[in-house]
């Protein structure tokens, strides 16, 4: 039986409804939980670092998912933004691309072995390099050859010799991101294998992301911190949570890591608040661009509720924590949309019995924002519900720009991208400096191995609609095996930082029917006209 959200909340479209900040849990004061890292220091060469040589032998393990317990909201409502068939003008023109880590694939470092799953795809592009981390492992490509220059190696080689768990355990949901605005890479992982956990932070000293790191331990007790997502921002490196205790919701954490400390090295602390258990699955924005916010400008950060999508105003005061505040959500009505699958499993695969997770109950990877100073914009997607029959309730990918959420946040945009039955879903969104957009996603049918595409749309395209799609790969094979009904958690779109304009996507595949024998793609393009 599907669960849902009941908020008793009624909105009518158009309005937005600001709600008390009554759920925060923070000190006896009201002030933010402030914590210190409990370990920092630098790592003076990834290159000089060899890497744990037994980690990819072991297994295969299957990581859990620890499911929301709520989605979308009462009922079964109709996609109220459904696109379809958009015809007419193709997505960008796809440029070259290469098979990223996953089985067999090699590099300076040796060869990969699949020993986990899902992969949790995902990836970033900076100055010269394009990371990729699959949960357990990553490697480091030339942005130019797109040949790898380091890897594959376990996640956890970024903590050799930090000690601790962030150095033994290699327990994934990594991700990475790119600062922009410091020209460094943020790379972390959960440490989870036994309480007390910890979130482990890397931030790489230059723009080389095969150098010097500065390494973070961030403490959260006995409290499962699930599926960590992060978002840079001027003021902080901002992560969120999803936290449990056992198999039972405790609400989503909200986080932010003292970035100014963390570039030099220095002792850094976080600065946390804790959601009740009405809210998860919360992502904080992730800058793209060379334009800061405004000035004091706090984070941004998302879910989504019954028909809308609720977003809090995070600002940090690293002098003076009482000063500290996340205000918030504010209700944002939306299109009205089903999560896919009632947020769990119903994804075929051709040739297969087995059927995949869509993750419906949950906005995907990453929030990306961007100041265009006339408006600010904010683009991320989910996957939604688009057939209506039982015998084929296909699903579609949900994308919106939200504006103005420093003021009154509204929804310029939105779209359901659904051209045919097959089933779209583990979208991933970005805008380039024109405010074109970028979408990628898997598609699977009962006579179609799930495959990569995307699609896109121009700034002056009509409002709400994408172009045609494009294919990246066609999988040549489909996952099987007893419970393996994971297909990551997220994928990766982001932006170039140097011409503005490239996108770079990332997501998984198979080359042969299979279980633990996945495979990657990272593939980039950009629009003509973007120069």
């Amino acid at each position: 039986m599907a669960l849902h959200r009941i908020t008793g909340l009624s909105v009518a479209l158009g309005s937005v409804i600001a709600l008390a900040a009554g759920n925060v849990h923070a000190d006896g004061n009201g002030n933010a939980e402030v914590t210190s890292a409990v370990q920092h220091d630098v790592l003076h060469s990834l290159r000089g670092t060899m890497p744990r040589p037994d980690d990819f032998s072991k297994g295969p393990r299957n990581h859990p998912l620890h499911p929301l317990p709520w989605l979308d909201g009462p009922g079964n409502p109709p996609d109220g933004a459904l696109q379809g068939n958009p015809g007419g003008t193709f997505a960008p023109t796809l440029g070259s691309g290469v098979d990223g880590v996953g089985n067999g694939f090699s590099g300076p470092q040796g060869t990969f072995t699949v020993n986990s799953a899902p992969p949790d795809t995902n990836g970033a592009v900076g100055a010269t390099q394009y990371v990729q981390i699959v949960n357990t492992g990553f490697a480091v490509f030339d942005k130019a050859t797109k040949a790898v220059v380091y890897g594959p190696v376990q996640s956890n080689t970024l903590w050799s010799g930090f000690g601790g768990p962030c150095e033994t355990d290699n327990d994934g949901d990594a991700t990475v991101v790119y600062d922009k605005a410091a020209n460094r890479w943020v790379i972390s992982q959960f440490a989870v294998t036994a309480a007390p956990y910890y979130q482990c932070v890397a931030v790489s000293a230059t723009s080389d992301a095969t150098g010097a790191y500065y390494r973070y331990a961030f403490p959260y007790g006995s409290v499962f911190p699930d599926y960590p997502k992060m978002g840079v921002w001027p003021d902080a490196y901002y992560e969120t949570f999803n936290m449990f205790n056992g198999n039972t919701f405790a609400g989503a954490k909200l986080c932010a890591y003292d970035r100014n400390a963390m570039l030099s090295g220095a002792a850094a602390t976080q600065q946390c608040f804790q959601l009740s258990t009405s809210y998860g699955g919360v992502l904080p924005s992730d800058l793209d661009g060379s334009t800061a916010p405004p000035a004091g400008s706090p984070n941004y950060l998302l879910n989504f509720g019954a028909n809308s999508l609720n977003l809090w105003k995070f600002h940090v005061d690293w002098s003076n924590n009482a000063n500290t505040t996340l205000t918030g959500p504010t209700s944002i009505p939306v299109a009205s949309f089903s999560a896919a699958c009632s947020g769990g499993t119903c994804v075929p695969q051709g040739g297969v019995k087995q059927k995949l997770d869509s993750l419906g109950d949950r906005l995907m990877f990453r929030l990306a924002y961007r100041n265009f100073t006339d408006h600010e914009s904010l683009v991320v997607t989910h996957s939604v519900k688009v057939g209506t029959s039982r015998q084929n309730p296909y699903t579609g990918v949900r994308w919106y720009e939200i504006r103005s959420p420093g003021t009154t946040p509204t929804v310029y945009q939105q779209s359901t991208f659904s051209p045919d039955t097959s089933y779209r879903w583990m979208g991933s969104v970005a805008m380039d400096k024109q405010g074109n957009m970028a979408l990628g996603y898997s598609t699977s049918s009962s006579t179609l191995h799930p495959a990569i595409r995307y699609t896109g749309r121009l700034a002056t395209d009509a409002l709400s609609t994408m172009q045609a799609e494009n294919s990246i790969l066609e999988g040549l094979g489909s996952q099987t095996g007893s419970n393996l009904a994971r297909w990551g958690d997220y994928s990766a779109m982001t932006v170039d930082p140097v011409d503005d304009c490239t996108f770079w996507y990332t997501n998984e595949y198979l080359k042969t029917n299979g279980a633990f024998n996945w495979s990657t793609r990272i593939a980039s393009f950009k629009f003509p006209g973007c120069q």
